[in-house]
C-alpha cells in the first residue's frame, strides 16, 4: 500500500528525526557537546582504544599463588592449633595441596584430629549454588600420621574471592591516576578485564597493576652477617631479601611481621625537610599505631626493614620510639615512583599476583591518525556510493541516497544510546553497511522495474515491488545478522564492536527500506504522478541479460574444485601468516622521532636481545616500523619482558605508538573461539535456510559458502597477509555477504519454481540468475566502492581486513552464480516436489520469453 496515514507518517519522521538529534552531538567537539542545553541530547559515542589511545589488559589471578598462600596459612594454623593444646608433633610440612604432620603421642591422635577438624569446617560461598564449600579435609594416612588436603573447590572459592577483592584494589589504583571512564570487570572465573582510554603512560599503569603491594615492617636479623647467611644456611625464622638498588643489597630479615600494610589508613608522597628528597609518609590505624609504637620502643638502636613484595625498600635504624602512628619511607625515589608507591599503599594489597596475559596499547597519536583515516575513508566511500546510486537510478537513486543518509544517522544514534564503543573495525562496519544497505533499495527498484515492464501501471508496480521484495530482503539480511550475532558472542574487543555496528546497520537498513524509502516514493508518486520509471545512466548497460550460465557449470565446478583443493593443500603445507592473536608473541609499532626509521639499525639492536625470531618491516610510511617478536615459551611474564627490553632499546629514538602482547593461554583460546565462530555461524545459517527453503537450497548455500571461506583462506596463504582476529571478522562477514547474495538468487529460483512448473531446471536457473543480475552487479559495485575507499584511505591497521572483504565480495558474487545455483541441479531439485504454499500468478504455466525450453 502506498497510502500512509497521518500517524504513520508522523512516526516515520519522528524516528528519522530522533536519529538525527541523537547522532548530531557526535559531529561536535566534547566541549561543544557539553555546552548544549540540558534538554538537548548531548551524549557522544565512546571511542575505542584504537581511536583515542589507551590500554586494554587482561589480567589473570595466579591460582598457584592462591594455593601457595593457602598452604602456608594452613601450616601456620596446624602449628598454632596443636601448640595451643600442648600436643607434640614432628615433621610438619606442606607440598602441593597437602600438609602432613606426625603426632608424637599415639594416645592424642584422635584429640589432634578433632582439633584440626576446625580446618575442614564448611564456609559460605557464592559459588556452587550459593551453598557451602569445605576448604580442606583431614584424614589419618598411617597411625599417627595426619594429612590435611586442600580441596579443589576450596581453592576455586579462594580464587573467586581473590578476583572480587582484586577488582576493588585495581579500581582504587586506577582511580588514583585520574583517568576518565575506565572499565574494570570480571571476565570468567579468574580474570579481570581492564580498559583505560586516553592513557598517556601505559607502562606506568602496568607497573601499578603488576605489583601485589604487600607491605610489612620486619626486624633485620643481626645474629649473623648477611654474607654468611647467603653462603651457608640462614636461621630458621629469617630469610635473605634484596633491595631494588642496582646492584641489589642483601639483608637478613626476620620472617615475623611487626606491622603489616593492612593497618595503613593513608599514604602520601612528599619531600624530606632535611634532604629535600622524595619520600612517602604513612599513617596507621589505632591498632597498627600501637603495634608500631611498641616495636620501635622495644628495638631502639636496631635496624628494621620496610618490605614491599619481598623486596627491601629501606632499612633504617630505630633512633627513638615512634609513638604517633606515623612515619615515612625513604629510598631511591623520584617524584613519580614516590607517587606510585603512595597510590599502591592507599589502594591496599592485592591478594595474589595479577599476570598480564593479553595487552593491547595504542598511543594517543596513532588513535588520532586512525580517526582521521576512518573519517576520510567513510566520506570518500559514502560519496562514491551516493554518486553511483544517483547515476544508476536517477530520481529513485536520489531517494535511496536520502534513505542511506538517514540510515547512517540512525546507526550512529542507536550506537550512542546503547553506550557502544566505536572502534576502527566499527568504522569499517559502518562503511560496509553503507555499501550493503544499497542492496535493499536495489532489490526493491529492480522488482518495481520488472513489474512495470510486465504490464502493470507504475503505482501497481511500486506497490508490488515493495511487497514482493520484502521476503527476499528479510531472508538475505537475517543470514548476515546471524553471522553478526555469533561474531558478537564469540568475539572480543574491537571484533565485538564490528559485530554490533553490523547488526545495528542491518536492522536500520530494513527499517529505512520499508518505511522511509517507501514513504518518499509514495510522496514522489503523489506529487509528480509519473507514468514511467525514471531512467538512469546505467539502464542501457545492465538490462535484459540472457546469459547461459548453466552451460559452463561443469567448467566452473572443476575450476572451483581445483582452486579449493589447492587452497587446502597450501594451508596444510605452507600454512598462513598467523598474527600474534593465534600464535602468541608481541607486536610493537614505532615511529621515528626525527626523519625516517632505520630498519637495519632496529633489527641489529633487537637481535642482540636474544628474543628469537624478530620481524621488522616498514608499516604505512618510511617513519613507521612494525616489529613482531615470536612467543617466548617462558610463560605469560616472558612476553611482558619482551616489551620492556624493546622499549629500553628504542624509546630514545622512537615513539611507541602501539603495543599488542598475547600470551600462550589467550592465543590458544582465541584460535579455538575463531574456529568455533565460523563453524557455528555456518550451522546456524544452514538451519535457517533449511527452515525457510528446501534441504537442497540449504546444502547448496553451505557448499557455496564453504567454497568462499576455503578460497579466502587460500588467498591469505598465497598473499602472506597476516591472519588475525580482524581476519576472523572478515571471514564471518564474507559468510554473511555470500549467503546474502545466494539467498537473493535462491528466492527468485523458488518463486520461478512456483510460476514456471514445466520449465527445465537449467533454463529456470539461467532465467532466475539473469533476472537478478542487475541487482547483483549494482550491489557488488556499491559494496566494492565502499571497501576500496576503506582499503586505500582507511590506514594500514585495517588494510588486511578490507583486502579480505574485497576478495570475499568478488568470490561471493561468483559462487552465488556458478556454485550455489548449479548445485541445485546436482541435488535433482524438482518443481513437483516443491512446497507450493502460496498462490501463483495467472502466468504460472507461461514460458518466459528468451528462456531455453530444452529438457535436461
Amino acid at each position: 500500500m502506498l497510502y500512509f496515514s497521518r500517524w504513520k507518517t508522523t512516526l516515520i519522521w519522528l524516528a528519522v528525526l530522533a536519529g538525527v538529534v541523537f547522532a548530531f552531538p557526535n559531529i561536535l567537539s566534547k566541549q561543544q557537546a557539553d555546552s548544549l542545553p540540558e534538554w538537548v541530547p548531548s551524549k557522544q559515542l565512546t571511542l575505542g582504544l584504537d581511536l583515542q589511545g589507551g590500554s586494554y589488559m587482561l589480567l589473570q589471578v595466579e591460582r598457584e599463588d592462591i594455593i601457595k598462600d593457602r598452604l602456608t596459612t594452613t601450616v601456620d594454623d596446624v602449628r598454632r592449633l596443636l601448640r595451643e593444646e600442648g600436643i607434640g608433633y614432628t615433621g610438619l610440612s606442606g607440598t602441593g595441596q597437602m600438609v602432613q604432620v606426625r603426632i608424637r603421642d599415639d594416645a592424642r591422635v584422635e584429640e589432634a584430629k578433632e582439633i584440626l577438624a576446625e580446618l575442614s569446617q564448611p564456609v559460605n560461598s557464592g559459588l556452587f549454588g550459593g551453598g557451602t564449600v569445605a576448604e580442606a579435609t583431614v584424614e589419618e594416612m598411617q597411625p599417627g600420621q595426619l594429612r590435611i588436603l586442600l580441596t579443589d573447590d576450596g581453592i576455586t572459592y579462594r580464587v573467586s574471592s581473590a578476583v572480587a577483592q582484586s577488582i576493588e584494589v585495581v579500581r582504587k589504583r586506577i582511580d588514583e591516576l585520574g583517568t576518565t571512564e575506565p572499565i574494570i570487570q570480571r571476565q570468567g572465573a579468574d580474570r579481570i578485564l581492564v580498559q583505560v582510554p586516553g592513557l598517556d603512560d601505559p607502562e606506568r599503569l602496568k607497573n601499578l597493576l603488576n605489583q601485589t603491594a604487600k607491605l610489612a615492617f620486619r626486624m633485620v636479623d643481626t645474629s649473623m652477617p648477611v654474607q654468611e647467611a647467603i653462603q651457608g644456611r640462614p636461621p630458621a625464622n629469617s630469610e635473605v631479601l634484596y633491595t631494588t638498588d642496582d646492584p641489589p643489597i642483601p639483608y637478613l630479615v626476620q620472617r615475623t611481621v611487626l606491622v603489616s600494610g593492612e593497618n595503613l589508613v593513608d599514604a602520601q608522597a612528599g619531600y624530606d625537610q632535611r634532604t629535600n628528597e622524595p619520600i612517602v609518609s604513612f599513617r596507621f590505624d589505632s591498632k597498627g599505631g600501637q603495634r608500631f609504637g611498641q616495636a620501635t620502643t622495644q628495638f631502639v638502636g636496631l635496624p628494621f626493614a620496610i618490605v614491599l613484595d619481598d623486596q627491601v625498600v629501606s632499612a633504617p635504624v630505630i633512633r627513638e620510639p615512634i609513638l604517633g602512628g606515623t612515619g615515612q619511607i625513604s629510598g631511591n625515589f623520584d617524584v613519580q615512583s614516590a607517587n606510585d608507591l603512595a597510590i599502591l599503599l592507599r589502594a591496599g594489597a592485592l591478594p595474589a599476583t595479577l599476570t598480564v596475559i593479553e595487552e593491547r596499547t595504542v598511543g594517543p597519536g596513532l588513535g588520532a591518525d586512525s580517526v582521521a583515516a576512518g573519517e576520510i575513508a567513510g566520506i570518500i566511500g559514502a560519496v562514491l556510493v551516493l554518486a553511483f546510486m544517483f547515476v544508476a537510478y536517477g530520481m529513485l537513486g536520489f531517494i535511496a541516497n536520502l534513505a542511506l543518509i538517514a540510515n547512517v544517522f540512525m546507526i550512529i544514534a542507536i550506537l550512542t544510546m546503547l553506550g557502544a564503543t566505536l572502534t576502527l573495525p566499527g568504522i569499517a562496519g559502518i562503511v560496509l553497511t553503507v555499501g550493503m544497505a544499497v542492496d535493499s533499495n536495489v532489490l526493491i527498484y529492480e522488482r518495481i522495474r520488472e513489474e512495470h515492464r510486465a504490464g502493470r501501471s507504475l503505482i501497481q508496480a511500486i506497490d508490488a515491488g515493495f511487497s514482493k521484495a520484502f521476503a527476499t530482503i528479510l531472508d538475505a539480511n537475517v543470514t548476515t545478522l546471524i553471522a553478526a550475532i555469533i561474531l558478537f558472542y564469540l568475539g572480543t574487543g574491537p571484533v565485538r564492536g564490528f559485530a554490533i555496528t553490523l547488526a545495528v546497520g542491518i536492522v536500520t537498513t530494513v527499517f529505512t527500506a520499508f518505511t522511509f524509502t517507501r514513504w518518499m516514493v509514495a510522496e514522489w508518486v503523489r506529487r509528480r504522478r509519473p507514468k514511467n520509471m525514471p531512467r538512469g545512466a546505467l539502464d542501457a548497460i545492465i538490462r535484459d541479460f540472457n546469459f547461459r550460465f548453466m552451460k559452463i557449470r561443469r567448467f566452473t565446478f572443476v575450476a572451483s574444485a581445483v582452486l579449493s583443493l589447492a587452497s587446502m593443500a597450501l594451508f596444510a603445507t605452507i600454512n598462513m601468516n598467523y598474527g600474534i592473536d593465534f600464535k602468541g608473541g608481541s607486536m610493537i609499532e614505532v615511529q621515528a622521532k626525527d626523519g625516517n626509521a632505520d630498519i637495519g639499525d632496529i633489527r641489529a639492536k633487537l637481535s642482540e636481545l636474544n628474543l628469537g625470531d624478530i620481524q621488522v618491516q616498514e608499516f604505512g610510511s618510511p617513519r613507521e616500523v612494525l616489529i613482531r617478536v615470536q612467543a617466548q615459551g617462558g610463560g605469560e611474564n616472558a612476553e611482558q619482558t619482551v616489551i620492556t627490553l624493546v622499549r629500553g632499546e628504542l624509546e630514545g629514538d622512537y615513539d611507541i605508538r602501539r603495543v599488542e602482547v598475547v600470551g600462550p593461554t589467550v592465543s590458544g583460546e582465541l584460535a579455538q573461539a575463531g574456529t568455533i565462530a565460523v563453524i557455528a555461524s555456518l550451522l546456524a545459517i544452514l538451519v535457517y535456510i533449511w527452515f525457510r527453503f528446501e534441504w537442497q537450497f540449504a546444502l547448496g548455500a553451505i557448499i557455496a559458502t564453504v567454497h568462499d571461506v576455503v578460497l579466502t583462506i587460500g588467498i591469505f596463504v598465497i598473499s602472506g597477509i597476516e591472519f588475525n582476529l580482524s581476519s576472523i571478522a572478515a571471514v564471518l562477514t564474507i559468510v554473511g555477504y555470500s549467503l546474502n547474495d545466494t539467498v537473493v538468487v535462491y528466492d527468485r529460483v523458488r518463486e520461478n519454481l512456483r510460476r514456471y512448473k514445466k520449465l527445465p531446471l537449467t533454463s529456470l536457473l539461467d532465467l532466475s540468475i539473469n533476472q537478478m543480475l542487475p541487482r547483483t552487479i549494482l550491489t557488488s559495485v556499491t559494496t566494492l566502492l565502499a571497501l576500496l575507499a576503506l582499503f586505500i584511505f582507511g590506514g594500514e591497521v585495517i588494510r588486511s581486513f578490507t583486502f579480505a572483504m574485497i576478495f570475499g565480495v568478488v568470490v561471493g558474487t561468483y559462487s552465488s552464480i556458478f556454485i550455489a545455483a548449479p548445485v541445485l541441479i546436482l541435488f535433482k531439485l524438482r518443481a513437483d516436489n516443491f512446497r507450493v504454499g502460496m498462490d501463483v500468478d495467472s502466468e504460472a504455466e507461461t514460458v518466459p520469453e528468451g528462456a531455453d525450453q530444452s529438457r535436461v
